[in-house]
């Protein structure tokens, strides 16, 4: 069978630090860059960690990547942050070049990488319409022919004559989604730009790409948001450091990555305490989720109390830490959140290494997949010390589903005179 997409021992390498600037050349300096003798790029390359402390590092983004995609098949692209995910749908969007091996595309690509990618911000949404249609590849015909449904789409369609420099993020991602989506496309690569959009378009942008699949339509979902994943992927494939190292069933694939990727570092975080959780004042090394009875449990009946058993590690003296215990449900909603600062328990100052153990309420969430956070704060909210991503849990119920909002919990009713 003739796959939609085959990669064969691909890989990407960088050279980060002095020789990056991170910004784009002039004219003038590319050609006195291309003028400069080897001598002196060796010479330069030679002193990167003299002098102005400036280190020249390599970095291979991708490293001997081979999978194949079926026609019509939908597989996630799994992974943490700085794992090649980017890299690699850039790539097959023909955004920047492999430094080895190849890939082969059959059909008609569009992709939805990066907020705003090809909109122009002094145009209008309406002339941008035309213009990122172009730039994906149809032509104004088909542009003009699919334009009133692109705009319903979009739900921006009173602001379709405001230049898109007054966009939000999320009308951005709305307006470029709707234009790739209307496309007549055999694949579709899609990034995490997706969770910049609200809830509700998120999830309209999730059965369209069903429809996609379902026609037939080649697509490749990047996201850290597993739900979303299991909801609309077979199969997935985990990279770790630029390398695949799971390609199956999305259930065995995700089961792998959290294994993995357990107490990493919140993605959010890490500008605030870095990527390597035991380089943080405190952190937590592991944890155990039981039922009350302290069995391990990860299946919760709606209003059955959770026993939560935190193994901390500080690698210095912390005054009064603020351990706090957060539940996400699958769409990225922060449902509760659980601290010893509010619950009024004293931690004291703590070294070393011990155990906190906290017992929830009846838990009332509605039926659902939840991610417990870890955060240790200072006592006032203000300063973080670590914040990092646990294990998985549900939560049952019959009836009760988020169609019914975030919990539930009887009140009390009468008949009135």
């Amino acid at each position: 069978m003739d796959h939609a997409i085959a990669i064969d021992s691909l890989s990407k390498f960088y050279r980060l630090g002095n020789l990056q600037k991170g910004r784009y050349k002039t004219l003038r300096e590319s050609i006195t860059d291309a003028v400069s003798s080897q001598v002196e790029r060796m010479s330069r390359l030679g002193r990167a960690d003299q002098g102005n402390g400036s280190k020249v590092t390599e970095h291979w983004a991708l490293r001997d990547v081979s999978f194949k995609v079926q026609p019509g098949e939908a597989v996630g692209i799994i992974g943490r942050n700085g794992a090649g995910k980017s890299t690699l749908l850039k790539i097959l969007s023909q955004i920047t070049e492999p430094t080895e091996g190849c890939v082969t595309l059959s059909g008609r690509l569009g992709s939805l990488l990066e907020v705003g990618t090809g909109f122009h911000p002094e145009l209008t949404g309406r002339e941008n319409i035309y213009l990122n249609g172009a730039i994906l590849g149809m032509s104004r015909k088909e542009i003009t022919r699919k334009y009133d449904e692109i705009v319903e789409f979009s739900e921006i369609g009173k602001f379709i004559d405001t230049p898109v420099k007054r966009y939000s993020s999320g009308m951005y991602v709305k307006l470029a989604f709707s234009v790739a989506a209307h496309m007549e496309l055999d694949i579709l690569l899609i990034d995490e730009v997706l969770s910049v959009g609200d809830l509700a378009f998120q999830r309209k942008c999730l059965d369209h790409a069903k429809r996609l699949k379902s026609r037939n339509t080649t697509l490749l979902f990047v996201s850290h948001n597993m739900f979303s994943i299991k909801a609309m992927c077979d199969r997935a494939v985990f990279l770790s450091e630029g390398r695949v190292v799971a390609d199956g069933s999305t259930d065995e694939v995700i089961e792998s990555y959290e294994k993995e990727s357990r107490l990493d570092v919140a993605s959010w975080a890490t500008g605030m305490v870095g990527s390597d959780p035991t380089r943080c004042p405190i952190h937590i090394r592991e944890f155990d989720l039981l039922n009350e009875a302290g069995r391990p449990c990860t299946l919760f009946q709606h209003g059955e109390r959770m026993r939560l058993r935190l193994h901390y590690s500080a690698r210095e003296p912390v005054n009064k830490p603020n351990f706090n215990v957060c539940f996400i449900r699958s769409d990225n909603v922060a449902c509760c959140n659980y601290n010893t600062a509010m619950d009024h328990f004293e931690t004291g100052t703590v070294k070393g290494s011990g155990v906190v153990e906290l017992v929830t309420p009846p838990l009332k969430l509605v039926a659902d997949l939840y991610t417990i956070n870890i955060l240790v704060w200072d006592r006032a909210f203000q300063q973080l010390h670590s914040a990092q991503v646990g294990k998985n849990f549900h939560v049952a119920h019959p009836v009760l589903n988020t169609e019914f909002g975030v919990f539930h919990e009887s009140a009390a009713w009468a008949w009135g005179h």
